[in-house]
């Protein structure tokens, strides 16, 4: 590809991101996730691309989304990565698949099952996705730390939304059910769509990358007629996020 001075997809060049990249999928959380941040400033918007850049005590931090699914955050994180940053955590939204995980409660994903194609791009398939162990540590301290209902544990990851939620009239029906009782026999905790990608990418990359949901809902609670109601308020999740990336920082300038 021709060298552009800006990078293709998220139209942004050095010096407009921080290392430290919070990722949300809706371009429409941008805004309100970079209100944690202190002065913080639009820097561009092109597709599915939302990014603003501002600081957390006193270190450049960035929020970019990245759109639905595997190959959009991986775009994300490569051009995020060319242009300066090497730290990203991943917040969203799942649907949690073990009967613990409740409507509200933060997942913080510790690895994630590749059921996505676009990891098998940059790895193996026997390669695993597995999050960072000091993004995912500040997360799991982040979320004891605001008191937030938080589970820890493996993630699925698919390509398409509607085969979790009607497989039986999908074509290839009996692989998709016969996979999803897999993933609850071996106690998954939520269904999403990127973490796959992005922890191989970020593997693929010699960069970091953790990821920390909120549960809107829960199929097998439902099913099992536990009770629950939908939460769709993701501001537990972003406030993990925040946090965390602070964690992060603190100890990145002690270890420095």
């Amino acid at each position: 590809m021709q060298k552009l001075e800006k990078q293709f997809h998220i139209h942004c060049a050095p010096g407009d991101v921080g290392r430290y990249c919070i990722l949300p999928g809706d371009p429409g959380r941008c805004e309100a996730i970079a209100r944690h941040f202190d002065d913080a400033v639009f820097v561009s918007q092109n597709r599915e691309y939302t990014i603003y850049t501002g600081t957390l005590l006193g270190e450049k931090v960035s929020v970019c989304s990245t759109g639905i699914g595997g190959p959009s955050a991986a775009i994300a994180m490569e051009e995020l990565h060319n242009i300066g940053a090497d730290t990203f955590i991943r917040v969203g939204t799942c649907g949690g698949i073990d009967l613990d995980v409740r409507s509200g409660d933060v997942v913080v994903a510790t690895g994630a099952v590749r059921f996505e194609h676009t990891s098998m791009e940059y790895a193996p398939i026997e390669f695993p996705a597995v999050a960072d162990f000091q993004v995912t540590t500040a997360l799991v301290q982040a979320a004891r730390n605001l008191g937030k209902p938080c589970k820890t544990g493996v993630v699925q990851c698919k390509d398409s939304f509607y085969g979790q939620h009607d497989p039986a009239r999908m074509p290839v029906s009996y692989e998709l059910q016969q996979k999803w009782e897999a993933w609850k026999r071996l106690g998954v905790k939520a269904s999403e769509m990127e973490s796959a990608a992005l922890f191989v990418v970020s593997a693929a990359l010699g960069c970091r990358c953790g990821s920390c949901f909120h549960v809107i809902w829960n199929q097998e609670r439902e099913a099992a007629g536990l009770d629950q109601a939908m939460s769709e308020d993701t501001s537990s999740a972003v406030a993990v996020g925040v946090e965390a990336l602070k964690l992060l920082i603190a100890a990145d300038r002690e270890q420095a």
